[in-house]
Order: structure tokens, then sequence, then C-alpha cells
């Protein structure tokens, strides 16, 4: 396993080891759920250089680990993920804990109730030590602020985590946790996943238990998930999911444990939307990849990009959208403490953006509600898209900063978010594999699907693995 330059990885219970490793010890009881959950938040305390924490819950995380150990042998017929420690992203609820989604404009008093989703991960057997970093309502790409500490990347302290889930990507990456919480609106869990060195898989729309939130879009975008170190852990979160809620809209994934074993039809390509070709150390991820997956006996070939200028004006129209919504409805979503003027400068513009051009929206929004049905014909003639997760490796910290000159910094973003908003909208699941590096940082190799196709996604995701022994835990 490849180690970042900042870590807290030591000879204690947690070690080097991945969740599924975890749980096998703890189920042949050779460690406690108590003794990894202690051994996490010493992690946890360690990593303070990170600033990727917003709150630490160890007296909750303590009981819950306590309840598991008293418990486990009823545990028994529903193993899961039981007693494994996690970190929970600040923009869900955790019942007893404030919820601010990265800003300083939202109420800072307790919630008294759970997202369903925290309910699911619980129903998984994982429990919480604490909350981590966004950015402001995930708006962007970069874990920053215009007030505060951004999150750091452990592989180089300098540089972003990506975003928006940049403070669990972090925190996995440096082995506090082995699996963290993490949800994708455009590229959320696949951006830190890249930056920070680890495998991010985007869901297909509606595989997990519906975010709250997000359940009221016009274009449903966002989907949960989780940022791990090894593929067998991601596999394993899916096939825990499925059993606590099953979508009957999609095809069942099943626990994946063992690599691809059949020929694909693979589309590459390193062109982006807005003119021009990815960095050369992206495109040189891209190409050195395409020729392991033709070593491998799989049919690779350069195609076209699959989405234009337009589509990336359109998902910024979009995103501006969320914003407005926000800034304007504020008090209706969370209360009256509310405080629209505490909204960071980078979400201020954005929702000008809208403001600037509302006449636009309805054919926007009518664009983005044909794009699934577009993009879903590429998946005829290919099994799998190709790409860079991201247009760049990981730019320093301050490249993204939230007080950019508005045009500056989505000149900036369209060049680092470049690809994955593509299955945020059409609701296809992508999965970002750590492949390559760029100078000692990370740089995540991007596969795409059509909707539901996730078991194939963790198949090749495994024989990758296998073949190159680049991610695979010791």
């Amino acid at each position: 396993m490849n180690k970042p330059t900042f870590h807290t990885f030591s000879n204690d219970v947690l070690g080097k080891r991945d969740a599924v490793a975890l749980q096998e010890m703890l189920w042949a009881g050779k460690i406690s759920s108590v003794e990894l959950t202690q051994a996490a938040l010493k992690r946890l305390e360690k990593a303070q250089a990170l600033t990727s924490a917003v709150l630490i819950c160890g007296d909750e995380a303590l009981k819950h680990a306590k309840d598991w150990d008293a418990k486990r042998k009823t545990y028994a017929s529903h193993r899961g993920f039981g007693g494994i420690p996690s970190l929970l992203k600040d923009n869900m609820d955790l019942a007893g804990f404030p919820t601010r989604h990265g800003s300083r404009a939202t109420p800072s008093q307790p919630v008294k109730k759970s997202s369903a989703l925290v309910g699911q991960f619980h129903q998984i057997g994982l429990h919480f030590l604490g909350k981590t970093k966004l950015p402001e309502f995930g708006f962007t790409a970069t874990t920053e602020f215009t007030q505060g500490e951004p999150a750091r990347n452990p592989w180089n302290l300098d540089h972003s985590t990506g975003g928006s889930s940049g403070g669990s990507a972090a925190l996995v990456a440096a082995g506090v946790v082995p699996i963290a919480h993490a949800n994708d609106g455009g590229g959320s869990i696949r951006i830190p996943a890249s930056a920070c060195g680890l495998v991010g898989l985007k869901p297909s729309r509606g595989r997990l238990v519906p975010n709250e939130m997000a359940k009221s879009l016009p274009v449903k975008i966002v989907s949960d998930g989780v940022v791990t170190r090894s593929v067998r852990d991601t596999a394993m979160f899916y096939a825990e999911a499925e059993k606590v809620f099953k979508n009957p809209k999609l095809p069942a994934i099943g626990l994946v444990n063992s690599p691809l074993n059949k020929r694909l039809r693979i589309g590459f390509f390193t062109d982006k939307a807005t003119g021009g070709k990815v960095h050369p150390d992206c495109v040189a991820g891209v190409l050195q990849t395409a020729q392991l997956l033709e070593s491998l006996g799989h049919h690779v070939e350069e195609i076209p990009l699959p989405v234009n200028e337009q589509f990336a004006e359109d998902f910024l129209m979009y995103w501006a959208f969320m914003a407005a919504s926000v800034k304007y409805t504020g008090k209706l979503l969370f209360g009256r403490a509310w405080n629209s003027s505490q909204m960071e400068p980078f979400s201020q513009h954005l929702a000008d953006h809208l403001t600037r051009r509302i006449h636009r929206l309805p054919m926007t929004l009518r664009r983005l509600k044909q794009f699934e049905g577009e993009y879903s014909k590429f998946f005829k003639q290919y099994d799998i898209l190709l790409s860079a997760t991201l247009g760049t490796p990981p730019p320093v910290i301050g490249h993204l900063a939230l007080d950019l000159p508005f045009p500056i910094a989505q000149e900036r973003l369209f060049d680092f978010a470049c690809y994955t908003a593509a299955q945020n909208v059409s609701g296809a699941p992508a999965i970002s594999l750590p492949l390559h590096f760029s100078n000692g940082l990370p740089v995540g190799i991007h596969f795409a699907s059509a909707t539901g196709q996730e078991k194939l996604l963790l198949e090749l995701a495994l024989q990758l693995e296998e073949s190159t022994n680049n991610f695979t835990p010791t």
C-alpha cells in the first residue's frame, strides 16, 4: 500500500488494515470494537495537522463500541461492518450534534433526529467518531474557507484534498479510519478520492436510501457513498447497504469478491469540454491505464469527449440554482438563525450567476433532463468510459480559493473538475481508482458505466487492483 507523507499508521490494533480485515479480526475475537474505537480516536487526535474534522463525538462512539462488543454474538447472522469506527460528512444529521454544511451561515444548535442515511450506516454496523469538513454546501471542488483552516492533503499538506468530501478523504488516507461517509453532487466522492489516493465509487441514482435535502431537486444529482483504501471495502459496503435498502429499479450488486473475467469494450478520452487536453500527468495516467487494460485483454480505443461546452455551462447554471435556492430559502431550510450574509463569497457569486441569467433556467433544466438518455447511448457501443478523474493533479491550497474573482474561479474549476458531473446528471455510476502519481501526489483514473452497473465497475477495479498491487491493503 502506498503511504502518504503525513499519516497516523502505527502498530496499534488498526495497523494498516482495511475494514474487511478488521471485521475478520473482530469476529475471530482477536480485537474488540472498543479497542478499535480507542485507537481511531487517538489517531484522530494525531491527525490535527490535517484540520479535517469539525467535531469529535468520542463518548458516543465508545458507547456504540461497548454495546456492539456486549452483543457481538447476537449479530452473528448479520456481520456487516459491525464494530468498525467511521466518520460522517457534516452535511448529514447526527442526533445530538449540529449540522453546519461547512457554512458560517447555518445555526449551530444540535439536531434532534439523525438522517435516514445515518440509520443505514448504523444498520450496516458502522459508528461515527465525529464529523468531517466540507466546503460550504459542497459548492466547490476544494475543502477550503475564507475564514478557518482548510482540510489538508496528507500526501502534501500544502495541497488541496479536493472536495467536497475532502475532510473524510484526508482522514481515511491518513489512516484514522478505513472507511468514511462521502457524497457526490458533481464529483464530491470521486474528486477527493483522486486527490487523496483512495477508492471512490459514486453509485447509481437511488442506490442508497434517499438524501433528504436532495429529494426535492428538479434533477436529482446527489448520491451518497464512501471513500476507502481498498476496493474490497467499497464492495463490502455496497453489499451490506443492499441488505438494508434495495432499490427495485436497479439490478442487485451483491458481494463482489472476484476480479473481472471477461473482455470489455472501453473508450477513453483526454480532451476537456472547454478545449484542450487535461494536464500532461493526467494524460499519461490515462494512456498507461489504457495500455494496462489492453494487456489484460480488453478492447480499448480513443473516442470523442461524451460532453460538450454547453453541458459544462448548463451544469454551472444548475449549481448556481442550488446556491440561490440555499441563499434565498435558508430560513425555511435551517430556521430563523440562518444568516445569508455569512455565506462564502464563492457561494454568493454562484447565486448571482443565476439571478443574472434566470431566464435561461427552463432550457437549462430541459437539456439536463434530456442528458440521461443521450449519455446512455454511449453504452450501446462501450462497456466503460475511461478518463482521468480530474483535469490536473491536486492543486496547492489557495488555487481554488473561495474569494477569487468569479471568472477566474470558474475557469480554474472547469480545468480541475472537468469530467465528474456527467454521472451526477445522468444518474450513472463511476469510480475513481488511485492508479497514477504526479510528483508524489495521487492522480485518480476514472471509470464510468451504464446505470446500475456498479458490479461491473467493482469487478474491473478488483482486476486492476490485483494487476497493479498499487492500493491493496497490507
